[in-house]
């Protein structure tokens, strides 16, 4: 059995962890467990996305968290914005579940949690699309994460995601650049950067 969190069921001894996490000036109340990326608290990438993240720059409709783990981009987002509705999908049972199980916790109710390998079930078109990608999952599962995203897009919607140089920012500017025909590095925080394209 593999025991990646991006993978489908990853088989773990169940240790589950409960902690505050104050995201976009809430606090959010998580419960995380072995097997999800990221257990102890959220991490540096993840935050640095929601701080450059500009709501106001996209157009009405609802957001995708993609590779939403046990939620904390996608739920901090929905506290926040409550007068819209995020979807938040990864391929991974045990995290959806803990998400579902934040977003009561913090009675978050604007959000749809579901199961999707990328895109495969995703049917929407979505104002913005966040994601933290799951670097450790290959080089395909990014790429196809980012120019996947294109098909997903409201008119004037925006691809944004956190990437650290390191670990394959400037080729997923490229890529984004070759899908979108624009690309913007939004932030740079400790080696991590903010990309973000948008579908004009």
């Amino acid at each position: 059995m593999t025991n990646h969190y991006y993978t489908q069921n990853p088989d773990v001894l169940h240790e589950e962890h409960h902690w505050p996490f104050t995201l976009l000036g809430n606090e959010l109340l998580f419960t995380t467990d072995n097997g999800v990326f990221s257990k102890n608290q959220v991490d540096y990438g993840s935050r640095a996305l929601l701080a450059a993240f500009n709501a106001d720059k996209t157009p009405a409709g609802p957001w995708l968290d993609l590779g939403t783990g046990y939620g904390p981009i996608g739920l901090a987002l929905a506290k926040k914005w409550p007068e819209r509705q995020v979807t938040m999908v990864d391929v991974n049972e045990l995290a959806l579940d803990l998400a579902r199980q934040n977003a009561v916790a913090n009675q978050i109710e604007n959000v749809e949690i579901k199961t999707s390998d990328i895109y495969e079930h995703v049917t929407e078109r979505y104002a913005a699309i966040l994601t933290n990608p799951p670097v450790r999952a290959g080089k395909q599962v990014v790429t196809t994460m980012l120019t996947g995203a294109k098909a997903h897009l409201l008119p004037g919607g925006t691809l944004t995601v956190v990437l650290q140089k390191k670990q394959g920012a400037p080729s997923a500017e490229k890529n984004m650049k070759a899908t979108f025909g624009n690309c913007e590095i939004i932030k740079k925080d400790k080696g991590y950067y903010i990309l973000e394209s948008t579908l004009n």
